[in-house]
């Protein structure tokens, strides 16, 4: 598939800068248009107020989230007016709570959702609601992006795929296809593969053939878990090959009915220094 339409969501004042640069660069390298969300956010929690405060918090909160998400659009077309591609703005307001569901409507009609990293110094609380909004509802795979000093390759040259049999990485592998054909090195990692599975003689060999037959240049690496999470293990191969990209499958559970990033989805996001191909 090609990327044709992107999205990404602002709601920090901070993360302007950084973010519309990672999705207008990936835009401008593969001819897509860009679509940038800018919202407002509330955060409050209106419950804990006393009785009858409530519709006072809740017009005072929302009316300066109305004004932070026309100033993040404004600051995002400013932004955006000194880039070559095309692009469309949209702001608006939502609660913390109903914040995943926003973005999941969005990102249903994007090809690729560029996201900040949602884990780290400085990070909001909406972030994580955000990339899981897009990533379980939105059905549409995201690219996080490290920020900070980190750039992010519009091109990858070398690009790590954590294989591990399931389909979150098989359908990562799927969407990520546009990025894997143009890269010069692509590292299928396999970290301690079953000793008795159907493929224990050849860890990662279907997986090669079909990206051999769609003209990827890849290498199988096969490491032993040497470390105590699986994300370290991946990480400390991705410095070692000087990987531009991961891609790995996003895994998740359920809670009150609302998927979530699980423990080794956010192990990893929280530890890369690299950006981050995510497909649930």
């Amino acid at each position: 598939m090609a990327y044709k339409t992107l999205l990404t969501v602002i709601t920090d004042a901070d993360l302007v800068d950084s973010t519309i640069a990672a999705a207008a660069d990936l835009a401008s390298a593969v001819d897509a248009h860009l679509d940038v969300l800018c919202l407002g956010v509330d955060r409050t929690q209106t419950g804990y107020y006393y009785a009858g405060a409530n519709a006072m918090v809740l017009q005072e909160t929302l009316t300066r989230a109305t004004a932070e998400g026309e100033s993040l659009a404004a600051a995002a077309r400013a932004a955006l007016g000194k880039t070559d591609v095309r692009w469309a703005v949209d702001h608006g307001v939502a609660q913390l709570a109903d914040l995943g569901r926003i973005v999941a409507a969005r990102a249903r009609f994007s090809d690729l959702a560029v996201m900040p990293k949602p884990y780290g110094e400085g990070c909001g609380i909406e972030l994580e609601p955000m990339v899981e909004g897009a990533l379980f509802d939105g059905q549409v795979p995201v690219l996080v992006a490290p920020g900070g000093a980190v750039a992010m390759q519009a091109k990858p040259k070398r690009i790590a795929i954590a294989w591990n049999e399931s389909s979150e990485a098989l359908r990562a592998v799927r969407y990520a296809m546009p990025m894997l054909q143009q890269a010069e090195t692509v590292h299928v990692v396999v970290i301690d593969p079953p000793k008795h599975g159907p493929n224990r003689s050849d860890p990662g060999g279907m997986l090669s053939q079909y990206l051999a037959r769609h003209g990827v240049k890849l290498e199988i690496d096969v490491l032993s878990k040497t470390m105590p999470r699986v994300s370290d293990v991946l990480l400390r191969h991705c410095a070692d090959v000087d990987a531009d990209l991961v891609v790995m499958g996003a895994y998740g559970h359920s809670r009150f009915r609302e998927a979530i990033l699980g423990g080794a989805t956010r192990s990893m996001l929280e530890q890369a220094a690299l950006p981050v191909f995510m497909a649930h």
